[in-house]
């Protein structure tokens, strides 16, 4: 189980961590063409996406890493689910039908949750 968990949790903090951090240090007409939404969202406000997204890579990771609070590793993969489940919304409020990687992203992260409860 562990093995399992590693991988998924890995990857997915991985993957929050490096999209956390272009929202937090990247302009936003860098960030443009890979988010269409950057123009309806005020700049702090990315960059708080950014960095929550950035705190929630760390949370997957470093509790079980350490040994230490094991239940803010679920917590983490919950608040990471409540973000795409945020970005879905805006995605769609915003007439933009792309929401595969979201939709992956809420899954895994659901997935990362149950995982977690189990370590």
């Amino acid at each position: 189980m562990n093995i399992v968990y590693w991988f998924v949790a890995g990857t997915l903090a991985l993957f929050y961590f490096y999209a956390g951090a272009l929202k937090v240090v990247s302009s936003r007409d860098q960030l443009r063409p890979m988010m269409a939404w950057v123009d309806r969202v005020s700049l702090p406000a990315i960059r708080a996406l950014g960095a929550v997204e950035i705190l929630g890579a760390i949370g997957l990771v470093l509790p079980p890493l350490t040994g230490i609070a094991y239940s803010l590793a679920p917590t983490a993969a919950g608040g990471l689910l409540l973000l795409q489940v945020g970005a879905i919304a805006v995605h769609l409020t915003g007439g933009d039908r792309r929401i595969a990687l979201n939709a992956g992203l809420t899954i895994t992260a659901a997935a990362t949750m149950g995982l977690a409860t189990r370590l």
